[in-house]
């Protein structure tokens, strides 16, 4: 029996629904399943798809798209954090090499003392006193004696000290070990995440005839233009101060040279880029290096009023804080919007705005 246009959509969009809910915060991944054998893609039907049902894929779409970005976000966090644990890594074994030289070369001096020691008998300064053929010359030497005394207490002490640096050291690398096996998980997850997002977004708009797709495309973008004339609306620009600062300046330009090139999860460059990669890259070329991830960017940078944005400020999306962009004044904005689409220019005002933030405050 043939697949019906409709019926094959809302199949699509059954299975994505499906895999949103497998993949939602705090559930676990199961193994993967069995693949199943090979079966004919139900081909699109030339009826058109009733705008109502176009309406429920772009909303699809959309929390698909939303949680990849989330997901991406916490895969961009895990890899900042892998990077730095190894880095801690690699310092703490140079100290712990360093440690055991030090310790080494004290235990030859520890044991030189000793042999020195086993020279003068091992007796105590009184006897060797009362012994002694020359008992002024044992008196001029008892300074030097006790000297020695004070110096194999110092011995002792730089001994037990550096065996403790040691042991420290060697609690902070495996600590940091279990840190970076943790966060090697989380990227995992993530990751896993994120192409499962990406997969199922794709099945659900390969399902469509091209024209169905084209007409997909028309309603976002009169989505996005509806949110945008909203935003207008309010009279917000007559408010916005668009002068921009020297670095503010460089970092749209760098946004701008990078128009057209893709949305790439987990890249910043130089060929493609994810949301918050295009916003960290643009700023590190303008001289200021900003957190990497769009929720710690709007954690840590200093947050502005709307009414006093200016060029080279970062827009924060959503509730969430998944989606970045960089102001480059008139109401617009500079973004790598989601998988399959270019870096480019859109409204600021074309999706939820939670805040904005200003990097070089």
């Amino acid at each position: 029996m043939g697949w019906g246009k409709r019926g094959m959509l809302m199949a699509a969009v059954t299975v994505v629904c499906a895999v949103s809910a497998l993949s939602a915060p705090g559930t676990a991944f199961a193994a993967p399943a069995p693949t199943p054998s090979a079966t004919p893609s139900p081909t699109p039907s030339s009826t058109p798809v009733p705008d109502k049902d176009l309406e429920k894929v772009r909303e699809q779409l959309d929390k698909l798209y939303h949680d990849a970005a989330v997901a991406t976000d916490a895969y961009n966090a895990a890899e900042e954090r892998t990077k730095k644990q190894s880095a801690e890594i690699v310092a703490l074994a140079k100290k712990i090499a360093t440690g055991q030289q030090r310790l080494e070369k004290l235990k030859d001096q520890a044991g030189a003392a000793a042999r020195a020691q086993y020279r003068t008998g091992g007796l105590p300064p009184t006897a060797q006193f009362l012994l002694s053929d020359d008992p002024g010359q044992f008196l001029d030497g008892a300074g030097l004696v006790l000297q020695g005394q004070q110096a194999t207490k110092k011995l002792i002490g730089e001994l037990t000290g550096t065996q403790d640096d040691l042991q420290a050291y060697a609690v902070d690398a495996a600590a940091q070990w279990q840190k970076l096996d943790a966060d090697r998980k989380t990227k995992a997850d993530a990751k896993k995440k994120i192409e499962q997002q990406i997969s199922a977004a794709k099945k659900l708009e390969s399902a469509l005839a091209k024209k169905d797709q084209e007409r997909l495309d028309q309603l976002e973008n009169q989505a996005a233009l509806k949110s945008q004339t909203a935003w207008l609306d309010t009279g917000i620009l007559k408010e916005i101060n668009t002068r921009a600062t020297e670095q503010g300046r460089k970092a749209v330009a760098f946004a701008t040279a990078q128009l057209g090139k893709p949305y790439v999860w987990g890249a910043e460059g130089p060929g493609s880029f994810d949301c918050s990669g295009l916003t960290s890259q643009a700023w590190a070329a303008a001289g200021r290096p900003i957190p990497r991830t769009s929720q710690e960017q709007w954690q840590q940078l200093k947050h502005v009023d709307i009414k006093d944005m200016r060029p080279g400020d970062l827009i924060v999306y959503f509730t969430d804080a998944s989606h970045v962009a960089i102001y480059i004044g008139d109401g617009a904005i500079i973004q790598a919007p989601r998988p399959g689409r270019n870096v480019t220019i859109a409204g600021a005002g074309s999706m939820a705005i939670l805040g904005v933030v200003r990097p070089d405050a």
